[in-house]
């Protein structure tokens, strides 16, 4: 009989937490004032917990489980939900996989027997393994024809070069042929058990009913521990460049500088600096790549943290002629945040803009589903959204400015091209600047 090895640190706030008999843990997002109710079911296992040879089977699991169960097949899975108004969908991560619905608070209990069908009981029928294995080959090839998707899994490779989290979360076509049945089966078996899946849910509903409806499903479950991973150790000591030579009308660029794990209190200050830097339209890369120089249409930034490391990656789209001084442009600006901290009218935009999104994303029964989900496989705890809005308040410019001298800097820096260019060479000087 497995032990319960964590206790849950409660909020203050209305969420809800609970280790249930057996490991599986329930959390619960009270939302009295929403008509639905959004549940998901998290497993701990995502991208970089594969083996070199089964990478994509977190992947490719996650589709299969919406190809029928020994009570109803694929459609029929389907039709339970979105025949009540309500829609079913998942997604696979680097640290996570996630299958949630959405539905009318009244229908809880027929999206927690669908969902609970998919995850305990889908049969991986042999058929509906070749027809996935086309799928997802189609899934793959769809990403290497949209120049903005592959430039992503190409930098990703460039960041962390032979390890599970450079990997595409997809899989390769020649991954894809190798899984078999027991493969697929081993795999369910070791990883989604009862101490490494949280089922979260939020909406407008007793805790007393989703614990007791939530303890009956539990018993079916097996047990599981979260899986360990292959640490992420930096060697970089110079600016990498990768390029994919391809005859397109842009150079898509991505360039990714290695930041911190999410459990370095410097994430809140990465947070804003991120905003000023590239996250919405008054950004300082937006401004300048678009709206003064018109060197781009698409330009943006965005963050993502790990349990060991993570990254902050800056992505455009632009002339191929138009390269070098882009370039030039981005660099300068991460210099300026590097030199001095931004203006006191600049932070304080980013972050109320910052709180003010946190807020409005948390107005959806979904998005508090999430949050619940992120929240507790990252951190083992549930924080308030008020702990948050505390944190990015407390966050000084001077903080800012030292986060961006502690990560941009030349060795932390990698880019990635899909572009008709055919050599790089040059480039790897402009980043060392």
């Amino acid at each position: 009989m497995p032990t319960q090895t964590r206790q849950p640190r409660l909020p203050p706030e209305t969420y809800r937490v609970r280790v249930l008999p057996g490991g599986l843990t329930l959390a619960l997002a009270p939302l009295p004032h929403m008509a639905s109710v959004s549940l998901g079911f998290w497993v701990g296992v995502g991208g970089r917990h594969e083996p070199a040879h089964q990478t994509g089977i977190s992947h490719f699991l996650e589709h299969l489980l919406f190809k029928g169960t020994r009570r109803r097949s694929a459609l029929q899975l389907s039709q339970a939900i979105e025949g009540l108004g309500g829609y079913v969908n998942a997604f696979t991560s680097e640290e996570h996989t996630c299958f949630y619905a959405k539905a009318g608070r009244d229908h809880f209990p027929v999206l927690l027997d669908v969902l609970g069908d998919m995850y305990l009981n889908s049969t991986f029928a042999p058929p509906e393994i070749e027809k996935e294995r086309d799928v997802i080959k189609e899934e793959i090839a769809m990403y290497l024809d949209q120049p903005h998707l592959h430039v992503q899994e190409l930098l990703n490779a460039t960041l962390w070069p032979n390890h599970p989290l450079g990997r595409p979360l997809t899989g390769t076509p020649e991954s894809i042929d190798t899984f078999t049945r027991a493969d697929l089966h081993a795999y369910r078996r070791t990883h989604y058990g009862a101490g490494n899946t949280l089922i979260a849910v939020a909406g407008n509903l007793s805790a007393h009913r989703v614990q007791r409806a939530v303890e009956q499903l539990a018993r079916q479950f097996g047990p599981g521990q979260p899986p360990p991973f292959e640490p992420a150790v930096p060697r970089q000591q110079h600016p990498v460049v990768r390029l994919q030579t391809k005859a397109t009308e842009q150079t898509q660029l991505a360039l990714g500088i290695r930041t911190c794990p999410r459990h370095d209190e410097r994430r809140f200050a990465l947070r804003l600096l991120n905003i000023i830097l590239g996250e919405n339209t008054s950004s300082r890369l937006f401004q300048a790549l678009r709206e003064e120089t018109a060197l781009a249409y698409s330009v943006s930034s965005a963050l993502s943290f790990f349990a060991d490391t993570g990254d902050l990656v800056i992505s455009a789209g632009l002339e191929t002629d138009h390269l070098p001084q882009a370039l030039g442009l981005i660099r300068q600006e991460l210099a300026r945040l590097a030199q001095r901290p931004p203006s006191a009218a600049e932070f304080r935009r980013a972050r109320d803009y910052a709180i003010g999104q946190l807020d409005l994303s948390l107005e959806n029964s979904e998005n508090q589903m999430m949050w619940l989900g992120e929240q507790w496989l990252g951190y083992q705890r549930l924080f308030p959204p008020h702990t948050i809005r505390r944190q990015l308040g407390a966050v000084a410019p001077a903080e800012i400015h030292r986060a961006a001298r502690d990560f941009f800097r030349p060795e932390r820096c990698n880019l990635a091209l899909v572009s008709p260019l055919k050599s790089t060479r040059g480039l790897a000087r402009l980043l060392a600047a």
